[in-house]
Order: C-alpha cells, then sequence, then structure tokens
C-alpha cells in the first residue's frame, strides 16, 4: 500500500538515483495514478521532450509500466485505446533493497552471476549482447560469452533474472457484473470484494508466458541446421549449446531476425527468498532448531507453489502475522511501557470491545492509570475507541485493537523514519564531499567517525527495511 510517507520515500529515492525531473514525473504517477502522456505534461508543467525522457528513465529502470486501456466508445463507435503510464510503488521501493539481493546470490551462485545482476539492477535491463559488453569492460582479460551465457542460465535456474514484461500490454476495461445473492450466494460476494486492482491487471497482461519467461530460447530462434527449436530449458547445458551461441548472440543485435530479448531482476523471486528467511527466524525464535528444519524442508519442497498449496500458504501466514504482532507489541513497549504493553497484547489478543475497569483488572494495571493509557495510545492511532451511553450522566469507553488499520499507521511510520534516515545519510554523504580545500580536509579520527556514522545509518535502513518488508511486501 502507497501511505502518504511511503510515497515521499520512493520520490526520495527516485530523486536520488534519477534526479528533480525524472522525480517530478514519478511524484505525480504515484499521487494521482495512471496518466496519459499529455496529462503527465499537464501536471508536472514540464515541457514533452523532458516527460518523455523521464518515462524512457523510469521504463527502464521498471518504476513504471506503460499499457494500453481499452475502452468502450460512445453509441455507433467502436472501442477507443490510449497509453496510460502507472508507477509501481513496491519496484520503486526496491531500489532500497538491491544490496540484500546481491548478497543472495553471492551467498547462492558465483561472483560471475552477483556481476550479472548487479548489471541489471544499475541499468534495469539489458540484453545478452549488452550483458556480454559489459563484462568484456570491467574485465582487463576480457571475457568469454559463455561465460557470460553460462551466468544467466544459472540465474534463469534459480529465478532470479527474467524475461522482461511486454512494452505496452492490451489491458480491457474493467466490467463490475452485479449478481444476486440468491444465486450466487457469499462466495461471489467475496470475490467481488476482492477484484483485481489496475496495476495487478496491468502486470497479468505485461507479464510473458510461464514457459517464457526464464527461457532462455524463443520459440522463434533457430538451431545450427536452420531447425525450430523447441527446447525452452533455462538449465540447458552450456557446452552442448557452443555451437548455438554466436547464432543467437548475432540475432540479438539485429531486429531483422527476430525479437530483441531484454532481461531484468525477478524482484518476486528475491522477496520470495526473503520472507522464507523471515518466517525461518521468527520460528527458530518462538520454537526450536527442530522445527526450523521442518519449516525449511517444507519451503524447499514447495518453491514456486506457494500461490497453488493452500496449506503452505496458510502456514506462511500464520508466521507472518505472528512476527507483525510481535513487531507492533515491540513497539508498543518501547514507546508506552509496560503496563502499556500488556494492555495492548490483551486487546490484541482479545480481538473485541473491551471496557476499561475489565482492562484494568485483568492486566493489573492501576485504575487510574489505566485510562491514561489508553487514552494515550488511542491519540497516537493504535487503539479504537466507542463510547457506550448507559444513562444520560454514565458512559462506559470500550477500546479494540483493529489491526488493518493499525498496520497500515505503522507501516507509514515506518516509511517516515526510513526517509528521515535515508535523508540524514545523504546528508553525510554530501557533507563529505563538499570537503574539497586540503586545508579543510578531516583528520583521521575525523573520518573514522563520519565513516561509522554511514555504517550506522545504512545498517539501521536496512534493518528497518526488513520490518516494512513484513507489512508492505510479506
Amino acid at each position: 500500500m502507497a501511505t502518504p510517507y511511503g510515497i515521499k520515500l520512493a520520490v526520495h529515492l527516485i530523486t536520488n538515483h534519477f534526479g528533480t525531473l525524472v522525480a517530478k514525473v514519478c511524484d505525480n504517477l504515484l499521487r494521482r495514478g495512471p496518466l496519459t502522456l499529455q496529462q503527465v505534461i499537464r501536471y508536472t508543467e514540464l515541457t514533452p521532450q523532458q516527460v518523455k525522457n523521464s518515462l524512457l528513465i523510469l521504463i527502464q529502470h521498471n518504476c513504471v509500466q506503460a499499457f494500453t486501456l481499452e475502452s468502450q466508445g460512445g453509441f455507433g463507435d467502436g472501442p477507443k485505446a490510449n497509453t496510460q503510464y502507472l508507477a509501481l510503488f513496491s519496484n520503486i521501493l526496491h531500489r532500497m533493497r538491491f544490496p540484500k539481493f546481491l548478497e543472495i546470490v553471492s551467498r547462492e551462485l558465483d561472483q560471475e552471476c552477483k556481476e550479472l545482476l548487479e548489471g541489471l539492477l544499475q541499468n534495469g535491463r539489458l540484453t545478452l549482447v549488452q550483458m556480454v559488453e559489459r563484462a568484456k569492460s570491467k574485465r582487463k582479460d576480457g571475457c568469454r560469452e559463455d561465460a557470460v551465457r553460462e551466468g544467466l542460465t544459472k540465474l534463469l535456474a534459480a529465478h532470479f533474472v527474467e524475461r522482461c514484461p511486454a512494452p505496452e500490454p492490451l489491458v480491457p476495461e474493467q466490467v463490475k457484473v452485479e449478481t444476486t445473492s440468491k444465486k450466487r450466494g457469499t462466495k461471489s460476494a467475496k470475490i467481488n470484494e476482492e477484484s483485481e486492482t489496475i496495476e495487478q491487471r496491468v502486470l497479468a497482461a505485461a507479464g510473458p508466458m510461464e514457459a517464457q519467461r526464464f527461457s532462455m530460447i524463443t520459440n522463434t530462434e533457430f538451431d545450427v541446421n536452420g531447425e525450430t527449436s523447441t527446447d525452452d530449458s533455462p538449465s540447458l547445458i552450456v557446452g552442448e549449446k557452443r555451437k548455438r551461441d554466436s547464432l543467437e548472440l548475432d540475432r540479438e543485435s539485429t531486429a531483422e531476425e527476430g525479437e530483441v530479448v531484454l532481461w531484468r531482476a525477478n524482484f518476486e523471486e528475491f522477496l520470495r527468498r526473503l520472507r522464507h528467511m523471515a518466517c525461518i527466524e521468527n520460528v527458530r525464535a518462538s520454537l526450536d532448531d527442530g522445527a526450523v528444519k521442518v519449516l525449511k524442508a517444507k519451503l524447499d519442497a514447495t518453491r514456486g507453489l506457494e500461490k497453488k498449496v493452500k496449506t503452505e500458504k496458510s502456514d506462511l501466514k500464520k508466521i507472518i502475522e505472528s512476527a507483525q504482532n510481535d513487531e507492533v507489541e515491540s513497539i508498543v513497549l518501547k514507546r508506552y511501557g509496560r503496563d502499556a504493553y500488556r494492555i495492548f497484547r490483551l486487546l490484541s489478543k482479545n480481538g473485541r470491545l473491551v471496557e476499561t475497569d475489565k482492562i484494568s483488572d485483568t492486566t493489573f494495571v492501576e485504575k487510574k492509570d489505566a485510562p491514561k493509557i489508553l487514552y494515550k495510545m488511542w491519540k497516537d492511532e493504535y487503539l479504537h475507541m466507542e463510547k457506550l451511553v448507559l444513562a444520560p450522566n454514565r458512559n462506559i469507553l470500550l477500546w479494540k485493537v483493529n489491526k488493518r488499520p493499525l498496520w497500515e499507521h505503522v507501516l507509514d511510520e515506518m516509511f517516515h523514519a526510513a526517509l528521515n534516515l535515508s535523508l540524514r545519510a545523504a546528508y553525510e554523504w554530501d557533507k563529505e564531499k563538499e570537503v574539497i580545500n586540503p586545508l579543510e580536509a578531516m583528520t583521521k579520527e575525523e573520518r573514522l567517525k563520519q565513516k561509522n556514522i554511514r555504517i550506522l545509518l545504512d545498517s539501521s535502513l536496512l534493518k528497518l527495511d526488513d520490518a516494512i518488508m513484513l507489512f508492505h511486501n510479506f
């Protein structure tokens, strides 16, 4: 969910990486939703060329997805279609997580794969030819083309890299279908409530078929004998395809021979790995190593099937919910104290309205202190309050934890904290770069202190991002 401070954090990240003009375009897309080119130009008051260049940069770095929205025309007219641009909020936030993604690949694969992924993260999207050229430019002794292909094959087999989505998919206008409860019952009502968002529909339309998503070879590619190749496996041995490599590389460089395949990092897979790591750590903290081994075995056995296997999805959901509860309870403990922690924990587990006196009796909090604590947490939007009028001069206050709005509030607070940390880190970095005059240069102790501050800020931001993912991505 794109909360107010979440949008500010996303715009700050884009400003740091691409400048103020690109950030201005991104800000309008995040706040206003999908826009046409003319609408972006009007809202940003930038020149058409500036807007086009900004959109190209955002698309190249997977922060914006273009799509064609097909809508019904007027009486006697055919369908109308216009190109719109959608900001991908989650993808923008992933830019904070690039070090985590690289660490995962470094731990599971090899240095060659890490360098290939680093190139994709820095450039957004690359063809195989561009990957080879980049690898050659970074090494004095050169780089073999088959080594790059082998590294890409490993990344595809692990699902760390995927084909880029369609540049401008056609998305039909969503038609709301009303169904009577007599015919459909509660099941259809639930489906209507959970209808797909425009972002989900666009991404679903743009995504390549699963058979092609992690495939090195396109359906139109040919082998050395001129016969059509039907092998789509990403795990083909490089040695068996060496004769085919040069032919495929040559064809990638010329549009006349076939489509140019663009590759990018697969954020979905990295989030899956990070989600599993978070679940394992949560189980380790609450249970024992035996439970951790069982969970690891389950996760390995159901890789890529979490959306299909309901039991495993339910198990992960319970673990994540437990971790979310623990995180919020720790915030309450640090911010409001032990008595507030006991009160909040009671209301969170209870799940219904509880009157003030009963809260005080159950948690052993002094009756004079309980209303003050409850009111303070309510004022900070951590509790929901209702007033029950029993008589003209007698009211009872009832308290409850509404998790959905509270989780969104907590997430927005985390985004705010991440923004402040990022701004402070940028300030420290700029302050260090300002020291140009040798006479003004910092001493060794000052440089060490400056370095330690930046390390502390970076580590704090990475740790805070773990909590953000818990509420936003998992």
